[in-house]
């Protein structure tokens, strides 16, 4: 597995998003295979793990934790704080709340859950418009300074933010929703994060399985997935947007690879500090996608994949309505 940088932190070119090994895509998956797959991940070299203490609540850290405490020390643990959440119950109150008790709090309940002495990158989830960033900033500020946390992130943060916090705490990664599916990072976030020496790190880099050329309208998400409530995957919008599907297709045959593995490819070319996270709950899947770090897409396969795209408009949001107004503060 080749490595790449998000600021100072060294990680694999590839990382693991767990968060649907504990739902939101539909159902769970029994532990043990998730245990099993993380391992299985990490035998191939992948070294970069993310999670957070809204997947579950909570019960996709204790995954984590008890997963990789036997590698600890050869992995990169990423989980996120933000959101209003009981830290007793897991019950959530809504929105977001990161008064920096708050961040400290919930930075002790992790690491207890991780099993870990130190979270390697803790991000702020989404933006709380209620608390200053520079207050955000100093809390991690302090967790870092207490060696209980290594390096500072934040989640779908607007560059404003992203400057603010940053003069305070230096920030290590941004990660936000980015693919072909996706290309709003492109216009001001990418330019910004070049010039600060942040790493970008895409979560849904598969546009939540859309790009792999496995859904159409007719599929049928199971009760519980969170597709089913995203305006991009209703079955108008799916086969308004199977072009985008045909374009990835259409390299991935002549390169003799699959259409997720040309479109984490794709996403690995942008920038040499872009650290993709497909999630997957299946080894097939985790192997498919490792595939893409040795896919080499030449300038041309590149430029017609621009060329194809740029003439399509994506239909549908690509979050629901309450969702997308906790992004880009």
């Amino acid at each position: 597995m080749k490595s790449r940088n998000l600021g100072n932190l060294e990680v694999s070119a590839l990382g693991l998003g767990c968060m649907g090994m504990t739902g939101v895509y539909g159902p769970g998956v029994e532990k043990a295979d998730m245990i099993r797959l993380i391992h299985d991940a990490h035998d191939r070299g992948v070294t970069f793990f993310d999670t957070a203490e809204a997947y579950g609540p909570f019960a996709n850290e204790e995954l984590l934790g008890e997963a990789l405490q036997p590698i600890r020390d050869k992995v990169v643990i990423a989980t996120k704080f933000g959101f209003d959440i009981d830290l007793e119950t897991g019950a959530r109150n809504g929105g977001t709340n990161s008064r920096p008790e708050r961040i400290k709090a919930v930075a002790d309940a992790a690491l207890r859950r991780l099993r870990t002495d130190r979270i390697d990158l803790f991000y702020q989830h989404r933006v709380d418009p209620n608390v200053p960033i520079e207050d955000v900033a100093g809390a991690v500020k302090d967790l870092i300074a207490a060696g209980k946390v290594k390096h500072f992130g934040l989640s779908e943060a607007g560059v404003g933010t992203i400057r603010r916090a940053h003069a305070v705490q230096p920030v290590t990664a941004v990660q936000s929703e980015y693919s072909l599916f996706w290309r709003g990072p492109e216009v001001e976030l990418l330019p910004v994060l070049e010039e600060l020496g942040i790493g970008f790190v895409p979560f849904s880099p598969l546009g939540a399985g859309f790009l792999t050329g496995k859904i159409d309208e007719t599929t049928t998400f199971e009760q519980g997935d969170f597709r089913n409530l995203v305006p991009r995957f209703s079955p108008e919008a799916r086969k308004a947007n199977m072009a985008l599907v045909g374009v990835v297709k259409s390299v991935a045959d002549r390169k003799g690879a699959t259409p997720a593995q040309v479109t984490l490819a794709w996403l690995l070319a942008q920038k040499p500090w872009i650290v993709p996270i497909p999630g997957t709950t299946k080894l097939h899947r985790l192997e498919e996608n490792l595939g893409a770090v040795e896919l080499e897409l030449t300038a041309t396969d590149l430029a017609e994949i621009d060329a194809e795209a740029s003439k399509i408009e994506v239909q549908g949001e690509r979050l629901p309505e309450a969702v997308l107004k906790m992004t880009g503060l």
